[in-house]
C-alpha cells in the first residue's frame, strides 16, 4: 500500500517540472471544469474547499465566480503548493484563498483545516490520481457542511467514444499515474445524499453533485 508519503514524493516528481506548463496544457483535455464551477451557487456567506487543488487554477476561477466566498484549498504535491501559491499571488487573491499542504485522505481533524466544515467542496480530476480514491470521497463528505455539495468532475469510461480512442487515453493517463474511476457513481451514492450524474462528451467525463441534508 502506498504511504501518504510516498504518495506525496509520487506527485512531486510527476509535477516537479509538468506545473511549470500543466494549466497550458491541460486545458484541453480537462473537460467540464468550468461548468463545475459555473453550478457551484455558493449561498451568500458560503466557503468552498477544493481538495487536491493543484495549481490553484480553479480557486482562482471560483475566487473570481463568487467574491463574498472564502476560497480554500489544499494538496499532498509541495511542488504543486509552489506554483498555486505564486498563481494566487499574481491574481491579487491571496487575502480570499487560503492554501495548505494535506493528504485527501486525512480525517478533517487531521487535515489542514480541522476546525472548518465548507458549503461546497469539490474535487476536479483528483480523484483519478489517488489510490485510496474512495477514502478521499469519504473524507471529503466530512469535509462537507449539513446543506452542502460535493461535487466531482473527472475522466469517465470513454463508452460513447471508439475503442481505440478509450485504448489510447487509458495507457496515455497511466504514464502519470492517473486511472479513470469508472465506478464513480457508485462510490458517490455510498456517500448519502441526493446525488446528480452526468456523462459528459459521450462520457469522456462525468460530472456528479452530491447534495447533503440539513
Amino acid at each position: 500500500m502506498t504511504t501518504d508519503a510516498q504518495h506525496g514524493a509520487l506527485m512531486d516528481g510527476v509535477y516537479r517540472h509538468q506545473r511549470r506548463i500543466y494549466d497550458v496544457t491541460r486545458k484541453y483535455y480537462l473537460l467540464g471544469r468550468d461548468r463545475l464551477i459555473a453550478d457551484l451557487d455558493v449561498p451568500a456567506g458560503g466557503t468552498v474547499l477544493e481538495v487536491a487543488c493543484g495549481t490553484g487554477r480553479n480557486l482562482i476561477r471560483i475566487a473570481r465566480a463568487y467574491p463574498q466566498a472564502p476560497v480554500y484549498g489544499f494538496d499532498i504535491s509541495e511542488q504543486m503548493l509552489r506554483t498555486a501559491r505564486a498563481a494566487v499571488a499574481r491574481a491579487g487573491l491571496a487575502d480570499r484563498i487560503t492554501l495548505a499542504a494535506g493528504d485527501a485522505c486525512a480525517r478533517p481533524e487531521h487535515g489542514p483545516f480541522p476546525d472548518l466544515r465548507f458549503d461546497r467542496v469539490v474535487f476536479s480530476y483528483s480523484l483519478s490520481m489517488i489510490p485510496d480514491w474512495r477514502g478521499a470521497l469519504a473524507q471529503g463528505a466530512a469535509h462537507t457542511a449539513p446543506g452542502g455539495r460535493l461535487a466531482v468532475v473527472d475522466f469517465g469510461g470513454q463508452t460513447g467514444l471508439p475503442g481505440w480512442f478509450r485504448s489510447g487515453l487509458v495507457g496515455w493517463l497511466a504514464r502519470f499515474h492517473v486511472t479513470p474511476r469508472t465506478d464513480l457513481e457508485a462510490a458517490l451514492r455510498d456517500l448519502g445524499g441526493d446525488l446528480r450524474l452526468q456523462a459528459l462528451y459521450r462520457d469522456y467525463a462525468r460530472y456528479g453533485v452530491v447534495t447533503f441534508p440539513l
